[in-house]
């Protein structure tokens, strides 16, 4: 595994907020898959924010009310802070409170009402065609563990799949001969994505070859097995993504949301349409996907300087 940088704030949080905070960065770390500087920045954000809510009286983000986040907001305006650092401070709290929403730490969103300026969504980064390719083909020979992450590499692409949702994924969700897998996403909610020719392949030769050598007496149904035959996590998935692309030559940091990102990306500029590619990836909106119509003038520059009359010489 890489080695990870160790961000110490100047002022940590306070006891009482660090195990939410600390689960929250793990989620954006290895889920949502941001950079490592961003993490380190929303990281700092957090324990400045929860200094503040602790000098308040706050003990945890239990306590934390709307009136208390708003002012903390408030407290950042005459500090000399730009605008993009502003958001970010305050995206960073969003995220957080949604976390602790989603994962039934708390009921409510107390960054519900608080007004702001909006972070401009950057593209997210992916892989070429040609790098999907040559990632595709690292996991070499034919042992188990090689064809479980020559399945799991295809699956990825293939799919879309979000990290958690492919760390869970049981043998009883994949109908490989009709070509698709049942998926719970976000809040238990099904979706059929479809799974491609190459991904289904390579899923028949790791359940026939593969698999079986790594089943343990206690394995379960769980479809993609560490070397003690229990579920690769969320880690090992990323361990085995940063691993094959480095064996690939691949000098891109590739986190496995890379893949996702790169499933949409491609499937978007072959013309796919947008609302299939929201039902793929099971956005709950429309206007999360559309982040992804960014890489579309590339497209139209390049196919402008290919068919128009006057580009030819």
């Amino acid at each position: 595994m890489p080695k990870r940088v160790r961000v110490v704030s100047p002022d940590p949080a306070p006891g009482g907020f660090a195990e939410n905070r600390d689960g929250f960065l793990a989620f954006i770390d290895l889920e949502r898959g941001l950079s490592r500087n961003t993490v380190a920045g929303y990281r700092r954000d957090l324990d400045q924010a929860a200094n503040f809510f602790g000098r308040q009286g706050a003990a945890n983000w239990h306590a934390v009310t709307p009136q208390l986040a708003a002012a903390w907001i408030h407290s950042l305006s005459g500090a000399q802070y730009a605008v993009a650092s502003l958001a970010r401070k305050l995206t960073a709290l969003r995220m957080l409170a949604r976390h602790l929403v989603r994962e039934k730490i708390r009921e409510d969103d107390f960054t519900a009402l608080i007004g702001g300026p909006k972070l401009v969504r950057k593209i997210p980064h992916t892989l070429t065609e040609e790098e999907v390719g040559r990632l595709m083909a690292a996991p070499g020979g034919g042992d188990a563990r090689a064809l479980r992450d020559r399945a799991l590499l295809e699956l990825f692409y293939s799919s879309g799949l979000r990290v958690s949702e492919l760390a869970a994924l049981t043998l009883q969700q994949a109908d490989l001969e009709n070509g698709y897998i049942r998926v719970f996403g976000k809040g238990s909610k099904e979706r059929i994505v479809p799974v491609g020719a190459k991904a289904r392949e390579a899923l028949a030769a790791y359940l026939v070859s593969g698999r079986p050598h790594l089943v343990k007496a206690k394995t379960g149904s769980q479809f993609f097995l560490n070397h003690h035959g229990r579920a690769l996590s969320r880690v090992g998935l990323w361990m085995i993504v940063k691993q094959q692309a480095r064996r690939a030559g691949i000098t891109k940091n590739v986190k496995p949301h890379a893949l996702r990102h790169s499933f949409a990306t491609h499937l978007l500029t072959g013309g796919a349409d947008l609302r299939a590619i929201q039902e793929m990836l099971g956005h709950a909106s429309i206007s999360t996907t559309q982040i992804y119509t960014a890489v579309e003038p590339e497209r139209l520059v390049s196919h402008h300087a290919k068919f128009h009359p006057r580009n030819k010489g």
